[in-house]
């Protein structure tokens, strides 16, 4: 069904209930004036017949038919009435008007009856005789107790009614013009109470289209003046909700793009509702596009689906290192929890990717340094424990030797230093207390070089290996001097 605009269903009414009360008005006026009129014209009837009654009374008793015609056409002419009289038999005996033996009987007529009835008859009819609508008022003629005759008399109300309906029709026209007037009363009166309603409207659209800073007039009645009002607080203190959580949004999205840590929400079905820029970079797909797709369409990993899947059906967060094979083999320490409504109504899962990859390199290289410290540090203490051993069970038969047994013992102790004293210096870097520059120190690289080929050269030779150096002699590099020359054996 189509709707219409509020005016028009305020004209009809309005102007359908002043229509109506208007003819209302004009038919019972219009009602009330015929009445008026034809009770007049019946009050006067009543008294010409009771002012000529006794009079008639007089020549009827007489019996006098002849006289009684002459006296009814006498007063007839001076009152402008039809006088006729009729016996109880119905039998008309005198007429102003016409011939009494050309009448017919007249004991069927309503005020005929009336009058045997013991009441004053009235009635308006049309009259064949005198063709044209006729109100008669019939008394009766009494001598003593006895009804010896009834006088009727009778005036045409053509002409009044005449001018009772030219009266009507000039009410009728002044009714139109009235209804005419109304209508645009009505009409401007509809549109003085829709227009704030439509104003109001284009408002409401307005403030949905997110023009909350327009504000609607307040110069109308008091009730449209307290919607307008509140509809503009409305308007306020919802842009300031909108602007708040515009702001929210606008930092969870900057602290969303500045996380390392991937960070993707799905809802229940396992639709991707969030995904901020380093989870969209380590799944390669487009943040816009991806909104709204199925993440196991989205990401092809087994381990990574089913960690969504229990995430959403767990009731405590869950912790899984998940491998993601992409350019690159990357591991990751995964964090789920399930995402709640208002209601407490499972709504989805946050899930948190954190790259364990380096972490896991460096436990690696941690194991491996362990490892290759422990070889380094159990050469020197092995050759130091040997050679204290010797000297303890024999020993040397020369002071030289005995040196050249202290000064090996005194190498490897050297070196068993060097090796704490590096091991120090790492844990210092790893706890921030030291940097990597600070043990650095700026070396010709040639020279390096050239003594570890010096070194090499006797194993060399007997391999039959050439070792030559295409190194330039302005060549710098800053080494942990100490170091490279263990790992160079100079």
């Amino acid at each position: 069904m189509a709707q219409r605009a509020l005016i028009w269903h305020l004209f009809p009414v309005y102007l359908l209930v002043i229509v109506s009360s208007l003819l209302a008005v004009v038919s019972f006026s219009a009602s009330s004036l015929w009445g008026f009129y034809h009770e007049q014209v019946g009050l006067d009837l009543q008294a010409r017949a009771v002012l000529i009654q006794e009079n008639i009374g007089v020549y009827v008793k007489s019996q006098d038919e002849e006289l009684l015609q002459q006296v009814c056409d006498s007063l007839g002419d001076k009152s402008q009435t039809r006088i006729t009289v009729i016996l109880p038999s119905g039998k008309v005996v005198a007429d102003s008007e016409e011939s009494p033996s050309e009448m017919e009987n007249h004991a069927d007529r309503p005020e005929i009856k009336d009058v045997g009835l013991g009441v004053t008859g009235q009635s308006i009819r049309y009259s064949t005789t005198m063709e044209q609508r006729m109100m008669y008022v019939a008394v009766p003629i009494e001598d003593g107790d006895k009804q010896i005759a009834i006088l009727r008399v009778a005036l045409p109300i053509t002409a009044i009614e005449d001018t009772l309906w030219a009266f009507l029709i000039k009410l009728a026209y002044g009714g139109v013009v009235v209804s005419i007037l109304a209508a645009l009363v009505s009409w401007f009166v509809s549109h003085r109470i829709a227009s704030p309603l439509v104003e109001l409207r284009h408002g409401a659209e307005k403030f949905s289209r997110g023009e909350l800073d327009h504000q609607l007039s307040i110069n109308h009645s008091l009730e449209i003046d307290a919607l307008a009002s509140s509809m503009n607080s409305m308007a306020i203190e919802l842009g300031e909700r909108i602007d708040t959580m515009m702001n929210q949004k606008r930092e969870q999205e900057a602290v969303m793009s500045s996380m390392v840590e991937g960070v993707l929400a799905v809802d229940i079905n396992g639709q991707l509702i969030s995904i901020n820029q380093s989870a969209s970079e380590l799944f390669g797909v487009e943040i816009e596009t991806s909104i709204g797709q199925n993440v196991t369409i989205l990401i092809q990993n087994t381990d990574f689906n089913a960690f969504i899947h229990n995430t959403i059906e767990s009731d405590v967060p869950i912790a899984e290192e998940i491998t993601f094979y992409r350019d690159q083999t990357r591991m990751y320490m995964v964090h789920g929890t399930v995402l709640k409504g208002h209601d407490e109504q499972r709504v989805g899962a946050v899930v948190v990717l954190h790259d364990v990859t380096e972490v896991r390199k460096l436990e690696k290289v941690r194991s491996e340094f362990v490892s290759n410290v422990s070889h380094e540090l159990r050469t020197p203490i092995t050759s130091i424990k040997g050679f204290i051993e010797t000297l303890l069970d024999s020993p040397p038969p020369s002071e030289p030797e005995a040196k050249r047994f202290l000064h090996i013992i005194g190498k490897n102790a050297s070196q068993l230093n060097s090796l704490i004293g590096d091991l120090l210096s790492l844990s210092r870097i790893e706890h921030g207390e030291l940097s990597a520059g600070e043990i650095m120190q700026s070396a010709t690289l040639r020279p390096i070089l050239q003594q570890a080929r010096e070194n090499c050269m006797p194993l060399a030779n007997d391999k039959g290996v050439q070792i030559h150096i295409d190194c330039g002699s302005t060549v710098e590099l800053k080494v942990h001097q100490s170091l490279i020359r263990k790992r160079l054996r100079i």
